[in-house]
C-alpha cells in the first residue's frame, strides 16, 4: 500500500502589487543569485574536465590477438595508465602488416598523441608514417634504432630472467635434453634463447638442446606439434617460447619454462617458472616524456632489464618445494648478482644452433 500526504487547503491572501521599481531590483537580485550558482556549477565542474584535458589519447596497433603474451604485456601497462587516469586507449589487433600503415595513418589522423605498435615486419612503413606525423609520437617494438625526432623503439630485453630459467632448466632435466620452440629466430627471440642456454649449461654442462622455430607469432597447434617431436626424443624440460608448448608439456607429462607471462596458474604441475617481462616502465616514461612536450627518439631497451623492474624471475608457486634447495640457492645468487650490477648477462642476438642429437 502506498501511503500518500494529505494535500493542504490553498488560502487564497491578499498581496499588495509592487512598484516597477521593486521590481526591477528583485529581477537585478535574481540574475545575481543565478550568476553566483553558474559560477559555482562551472567551479565543480573544472576539476572533471581538467582531469579529461589531461587525460592523453593513446593507440596502440597489434599484429595477433591482445591476449597473446607479448603484446598482452603492452595493454596490460597501458590499462594500468587508463585505471590511474591518465590515458584515454583504443586499440586495434590481428592487424595484417599489409593494413598496419593504413591504421596507423587513421589514428594520426583522430587526434591520438601517442601510438604504441610492433614496428617487426613493417618498419619501412611504420617509419614513414611516423615521419609523416611530426607531432604525433611513436613508440614502436623494433630491431632498428630510434628516428629523430618522434619515433622511439622498445623491446623485450629480458634476456636475464631468461638466464636465470635456463639454471632452473638445467637442474631439473633428467635426461640432460631440453627442448626450445620460437617463433621466429630474429633478436628478440634469439636473445632470449641463446640466454636461457648459458644459464642451463652454468649448472649443467652436459645439457643439450633441440631448438625448432614455427615461422608465427600465434600458431598454438603448430608450436604443440614441435614440441611433440622434440619429446619423443627424449626431451624432459621444454621453453614455452610461444603458446602451445606448455600444452605439449602438459599432455606428455614433462616440464616446461615459461615466457614473458606466468602461466603456471593453468600448467600447475607443468610449468616450473617464467621470465617474465613488465612494460609498465616503458609505457610510463613515453606517456610522462609526451605530457611533458619531451618525448623524442631513444630506446626504451634499457627499461626491461630487472634493475629497471621492468622483467624478474616468476615465483616457483607451486614448485616451491619441489626444485631442489640447493639449485635455488644458485639461483638465487645469480639473481642478487645481476641486480647489483658483479654479472652482467651476455646479449646475444644471433640465431642458437641446438646441440642435441
Amino acid at each position: 500500500m502506498t501511503l500518500r500526504r494529505p494535500i493542504p487547503a490553498v488560502c487564497a491572501v491578499a498581496v499588495p502589487l509592487a512598484s516597477p521599481a521593486a521590481l526591477r531590483a528583485r529581477r537585478s537580485l535574481v540574475a545575481a543569485a543565478a550568476a553566483v550558482l553558474a559560477g559555482a556549477a562551472l567551479l565543480a565542474a573544472a576539476p572533471s574536465a581538467r582531469a579529461q584535458a589531461q587525460r592523453l589519447k593513446v593507440a596502440a596497433i597489434y599484429t595477433v590477438p591482445v591476449e597473446q603474451q607479448w603484446v598482452s604485456r603492452i595493454d596490460k601497462a597501458l590499462k594500468a595508465a587508463v585505471a590511474r587516469g591518465d590515458i584515454e586507449y583504443v586499440f586495434s589487433e590481428n592487424v595484417a602488416n599489409a593494413d598496419y600503415e593504413r591504421v596507423m595513418r587513421q589514428y594520426a589522423e583522430k587526434g591520438h598523441a601517442l601510438i604504441v605498435g610492433e614496428a617487426f615486419a613493417v618498419e619501412a612503413a611504420a617509419r614513414k608514417v611516423a615521419k609523416d606525423y611530426p607531432k604525433v609520437a611513436f613508440l614502436l617494438g623494433s630491431s632498428g634504432k630510434p628516428q629523430a625526432p618522434n619515433l622511439a623503439v622498445f623491446d623485450n630485453y629480458i634476456q636475464e630472467p631468461a638466464y636465470l630459467t635456463g639454471m632452473i632448466a638445467g637442474g631439473m632435466t633428467k635426461t640432460n635434453k631440453i627442448g626450445m620452440v620460437g617463433g621466429y629466430p630474429i633478436p628478440e627471440v634469439n636473445r632470449l634463447m641463446n640466454a636461457f642456454i648459458a644459464g642451463a649449461k652454468e649448472v649443467n654442462p652436459k645439457a643439450e638442446f633441440s631448438i625448432s622455430f614455427i615461422n608465427s607469432w600465434f600458431d598454438p597447434p603448430k608450436a604443440k606439434e614441435a614440441a611433440f617431436a622434440m619429446i619423443d626424443k627424449g626431451a624432459d624440460v621444454m621453453y614455452a617460447e610461444r603458446f602451445g608448448v606448455s600444452d605439449a608439456a602438459k599432455e606428455r607429462k614433462v616440464l616446461a619454462i615459461g615466457n614473458v607471462i606466468n602461466t603456471q596458474k593453468d600448467y600447475p604441475e607443468t610449468v616450473v617458472a617464467s621470465a617474465l617481462w613488465h612494460m609498465e616502465p616503458s609505457i610510463d616514461a613515453a606517456i610522462a616524456a609526451v605530457k611533458a612536450g619531451k618525448f623524442k627518439a631513444e630506446d626504451y631497451g634499457k627499461l626491461s632489464h630487472m634493475k629497471a623492474r621492468g622483467s624478474e624471475l616468476s615465483p616457483l608457486g607451486t614448485f616451491e618445494k619441489k626444485v631442489p634447495p640447493e639449485l635455488m640457492a644458485k639461483v638465487r645468487a645469480k639473481e642478487k648478482a645481476i641486480l647489483d650490477g658483479t654479472f652482467t648477462v651476455k646479449i646475444d642476438d644471433s640465431q642458437p644452433k641446438p646441440t642435441a642429437k
